[in-house]
Parts: structure tokens; sequence; C-alpha cells
């Protein structure tokens, strides 16, 4: 078999000095909530600086419409937390992830494209904040027959690649290909695992995984799995669709780490969250969110997100919302800790009684408070912008899964208590930060 072979062009994103952290809620083609631009009540970013304490950070949402102007504010750091004096900031540090990461293009070794040589090399580390890509991006494409060979390049580099396929109990069947590759010196390599699985119930299962290091030390590792199966509680059809994302700097205390999923059922049924973390020296953040959507128009959306400095600066943000035929709350918390334990929040919240009115509420540590109603239009989401047609139209490698032919009088087994209720998994509800 004759494929071509890239050297190892390695450049470490770790985009951990940029603290900007969005919701994690894609814009959506539905209903969207509408919050005016209210300071005491629009909390929703974070941000850091290496120079200074490290303060919240408020974004002014607008009408909520995705493609208006953002403005990010921030509380005069070198003030005391107890005034509430904001100044416009136009950029937040850290530095860029250029300037704390430089392209280490030049560093590493060129790619080149020998004749009569191994499989090519995908020896690019996972970019951050990147969600779970589609199928058709992973570009998975196993081999039809077993393979096992390895060979040297011209520059020295060594590659391999083998391939076959595992029978099991109940129709099981997975079909792989592994392939890797070193430097020279073996101071740079890659690795890389396909795999498709069925069996007789009806599961099917597309994966990858990905790993590899560069000479200076920096390491990554990512996995991505979609799955089609059958809910044990509804009977419907169910896709899952799940992420995992490392990267780790082989020169500074840096790195990160995410974990996303989406779950979606043939009735409308959606839950979809990300968790999330990251440290540049001396700085740690984390994020949460989830969405859940009931597929009759309930919707509960959550975030939380906080930082922290080995300073002993805290600071963190977090808001809920839960709605149903117009009617729902939103609340939320910015806080904030300095070094010497002071500790500044605000919390505030909104009811909303899907007759026009908007009950808003709120206090803070300064001693402000508000209690008022409004007359406002309320906008949510009662459905997810991307759904079960949606995942259904770009899974086509997935349900074109051959599973093994199923003997005549042959059932596999049921496990009903294998799974939980959708929605039982503690790790996907709002979590309680340490604050």
């Amino acid at each position: 078999m004759v494929a071509s072979s890239r050297g190892f062009t390695t450049q470490l994103e770790l985009k951990l000095s940029t603290l900007f952290i969005s919701y994690g809620l894609a814009p959506s083609k539905k209903k969207r909530m509408c919050f005016p631009r209210d300071p005491l009540t629009i909390l929703s970013r974070i941000s850091c600086c290496c120079s200074e304490p490290v303060v919240p950070v408020r974004r002014g949402s607008g009408s909520g419409k995705s493609n208006e102007k953002v403005e990010d504010w921030r509380f005069d750091s070198k003030k005391s937390p107890h005034r509430v004096r904001v100044q416009a900031s136009s950029a937040m540090p850290f530095a860029s992830a250029q300037s704390r990461f430089p392209s280490k293009q030049e560093k590493f070794y060129s790619r080149c494209t020998p004749r009569n040589s191994g499989p090519q090399s995908r020896d690019t580390p996972p970019k951050r904040d990147t969600g779970i890509a589609n199928e058709k991006d992973w570009g998975i494409s196993l081999l039809n027959e077993s393979v096992n060979e390895s060979g040297t390049n011209e520059d020295g580099s060594t590659w391999n690649q083998e391939s076959g396929e595992d029978l099991g109990e109940n129709g099981h069947r997975c079909r792989w290909t592994r392939m890797g590759g070193k430097s020279h010196d073996g101071s740079s390599e890659w690795k890389e695992t396909w795999w498709e699985k069925s069996d007789w119930s009806g599961y099917k299962e597309l994966g990858v995984e990905k790993s590899g290091r560069n000479a200076e030390g920096d390491s990554w590792w990512e996995t991505w799995q979609e799955v089609l199966h059958q809910d044990e509680w509804s009977n419907l059809a169910r896709i899952e669709r799940s992420a995992q994302k490392e990267a780790k700097s082989g020169s500074e205390n840096a790195g990160w780490h995410e974990k996303w999923w989406e779950k979606y059922d043939a009735k409308g049924w959606t839950e979809k969250g990300a968790h999330k973390y990251g440290r540049l020296n001396e700085q740690s953040w984390w994020e949460k969110w989830g969405e859940h959507y009931d597929g009759s128009g309930s919707v509960l959306k959550w975030t939380d997100k906080w930082a922290e400095t080995e300073l002993g600066t805290k600071w963190g943000d977090k808001w809920e919302e839960k709605f149903f035929a117009g009617i729902g709350s939103r609340q939320g918390e910015t806080w904030h800790v300095s070094p010497s334990g002071e500790r500044w929040s605000r919390k505030w919240g909104e009811e909303h009684f899907g007759n026009g009115k908007v009950h808003k509420y709120g206090k803070s540590t300064t001693g402000e408070s508000w209690d008022i109603v409004v007359d406002e239009e309320t906008y949510y989401e009662s459905e997810p912008h991307y759904g079960w047609a949606d995942v259904v139209g770009d899974s086509s490698q997935l349900l074109s899964i051959q599973p093994r032919e199923r003997p005549p009088g042959v059932y596999p087994p049921l496990d009903f208590g294998s799974s939980p209720r959708p929605g039982d998994d503690q790790s996907d509800k709002p979590p309680t930060s340490a604050s």
C-alpha cells in the first residue's frame, strides 16, 4: 500500500492566555431571552489580569441579539471591592495566545511527503473551546482489510499502521485502524485510532482517539465518540455525541482540559453541556454549563464559572433560567474574594409571569438593592437551535454502519438497569462552586 507521510509540525494551542469565557450556549434560531442593558443584572463574563489583582467583569448584552456590539466592563482593581465604580475595558488581559505561546512552526520538523512511505501524520493539537465536531470533520476512513506494516521515512522518522476486526457475543463487531509515528530521535510522536462498533441490539458507534507530543515537551490528547442506540426507558432512538480534549505545556505550568456532551432522542428531548478547566502558571479557571430541553417546551439552562490565583484572589459568575409557556425565572450571582478574604457579591433575579410583567430584584454586599416590576416582553429558547433532525442529518456515517447478520430466533439481552433515566446524571446538574 502506498501512502503519504508528513513530518511533525506541532503548535501547542494552549489558549489559556485569553480568559474570555462564553456562556457556552450556541445562538438560537428560535426564541431567546432578551435582557435590557442593566449593569445591575447583566454579569456574564470573567476576565483576569496578570499584572494586578483579578476582579469580576460584566457585560452588557443589549437586546440579546448575537450580532449586536458587546461591551465589556470591569471594576477598578485599584479601589476597594465595595465601591462599584466601573470602567470600560476594550481588551482584557491575559496577553494574547499568540504572545504567550508563539508559533513554533519553524522549530519543528518540516512537513514532507516522500514517496512509498506510511500513513499521513495528523499531529496537530486540538483547539480549545471548539465543542464537538461533526463526523465529516474527523475524516474517519477504516480499512477494509487487515494490515500490519511499518517503515522509515527519508528524514529518519518511523511510522506504523495496523487494522483489524474484533468479534464478540451478541453480534458485537468492532472494526479498527491504528497508526502512528516518531521522529528520528524519538522526541516527537503521534498516535491515532479510529473505530466503528455495532451489535444485534441496534447499537452503533464511531470513535477516534488521538495523542501526541513534540520536541519541546508539549503534549495533547483528544477523543470523540458518536453513538446510536435505543433508550431503555422510552424505547426511542437516541444519538449521543461526546468529546474530551486536553493539552499541556512542556515549558510552563500551563494546560487545559474539556469535556463536552450532546444527547438527542427522536421526540425532541435534548441535553447539552460542557466542563472545562485551564491553568496558566499562577492562575486557574473552571467553567460548567448545561442545556436541557424536554421536547414539550420546557427548558433549563445554567452556567457556573469561577477562577482563582495563587495569591488568593477568587472570582466567579453563575446564572440559571427555567421557562415553560412564557412563564419562568432567571437568577444569578457574581462574586469576588480578595487575597485578604474580603468578599463582594451581587445576587439578582427575574420572575416572568407570562403577561408582559417581569419582577426584577437583587442586592449586593455594598448595600445596594432593587425590587421592581416592569413591563417587558419575555423571549426564551423553547427548542434547541440544533436538534434531532440536525444530528440525524449530520450522522450519515454512523447510520451507515453495517452490523453482523443476526441468526433467526436470536435476540440480544436487554438490561433495563444499566442506564439512568434521562436527566438523572448528577454531573450534569448545576454545581455549587466553592466561592
